[in-house]
């Protein structure tokens, strides 16, 4: 099995996206099978846009929350559980028909890209900038990484 290349940025995301589609056989090898890791990819960038169900507390995320994204970002990868779901979201498809999140994920990509409107804080890290909230997406879209494989 190999790895898939990282991706750097959510216009890579899409080409990454384009790879794993063509791919014979792409699958997860963590918790989740792979249309799930990719229902969450997309239902996180999503809700940067609509809303987090169940943020932390302003005082978690001015702190805990925004020190692990800075921390994120002066490092330039993030870590954390690959099976934890975003609170409150809605639960994952555990079914094997990933291409259907794979089209989610390439809406809410180029959603993101182009919308303009006020960003939702975060439901750890808080408010955040535009150009952060697409490094977190990208590096949470690179963490995820880890666990999908192609053959």
């Amino acid at each position: 099995m190999a790895d898939l290349p990282k991706v750097q940025s959510l216009d890579a995301s899409l080409r990454w996206l384009d790879r794993i589609e063509r791919a014979a056989g792409v699958k997860a090898i963590g918790a989740w099978p792979l249309g799930a890791v990719l229902e969450h990819l997309a239902q996180s960038i999503e809700m940067s846009m609509d809303g987090y169900p169940q943020p932390r507390s302003p005082l978690f995320q001015g702190t805990a929350g925004s020190a692990a994204f800075a921390w994120f970002k002066w490092r330039g990868r993030m870590s954390h559980g690959l099976d934890e779901p975003i609170p409150g979201a809605p639960a994952l498809a555990a079914g094997a028909d990933w291409r259907s999140a794979a089209i989610r994920l390439r809406g809410a990509i180029t959603r993101f890209n182009g919308y303009n409107g006020p960003l939702s804080p975060h439901f750890a890290y808080g408010a955040l900038a535009k150009p952060d909230f697409a490094l977190a997406h990208n590096l949470h879209i690179t963490n995820h990484q880890d666990e999908i494989v192609i053959a």
